[in-house]
């Protein structure tokens, strides 16, 4: 039996922390930048980010397995983990990301998103060969990028929508 309350507050948590891990990597990678370039500002904060994006995930899914949950549902926690461990790693990478795109620089020159674009290849790179062809991994790594994106667009509208709701106000009544 699985606990559903327990998984949609999980998931809700991985929303959060997708949207924490991009926001706070793009704020202190603007705030470094104020001090030294963008490269060596995002080589300080790409790595911190990982770290903490990857314990904070850790930590939620020892929470669950320590808790009194049923193991189906424990299982469904480690699953759901590993499942978007790269998506949530993705975010401060893709604050990275973005902050070049819009400065019209190269991220590539970054030593942190080397080798985290290393890191992530030597995950995906089996996964290609799994499929004849030999530009396979630039499709895997381009879906990669694109699932990683929609897994936080989706967590930003779901975080957000209940305040833009609230911000709204309540719906109108029909009188009569």
């Amino acid at each position: 039996m699985f606990d559903i309350a327990h998984l949609k507050h999980r998931v809700s948590q991985y929303a959060a922390l997708w949207v924490g891990g991009f926001l706070i990597a793009g704020a202190a990678i603007l705030i470094a930048m104020t001090m030294t370039d963008l490269m060596p500002a995002a080589d300080l904060v790409l790595p911190v980010m990982l770290s903490l994006v990857a314990l904070a995930l850790g930590a939620g899914v020892v929470a669950t397995l320590l808790s009194r949950r049923t193991l189906g549902t424990k299982l469904l926690v480690l699953i759901l983990a590993v499942l978007f461990v790269l998506p949530l790693l993705w975010a401060p990478v893709a604050a990275a990301v973005a902050i070049a795109f819009f400065a019209d620089r190269a991220i590539e020159y970054s030593q942190a998103y080397a080798a985290f674009q290393i890191g992530v290849s030597e995950v995906l790179y089996p996964l290609s060969e799994l499929f004849p062809g030999g530009a396979m991994f630039g499709v895997v790594w381009a879906a990669f990028q694109l699932f990683a994106s929609v897994v936080g667009v989706i967590s930003a509208i779901a975080r957000a929508w209940p305040f833009i709701r609230r911000a709204l106000g309540p719906e109108p009544v029909a009188e009569g």
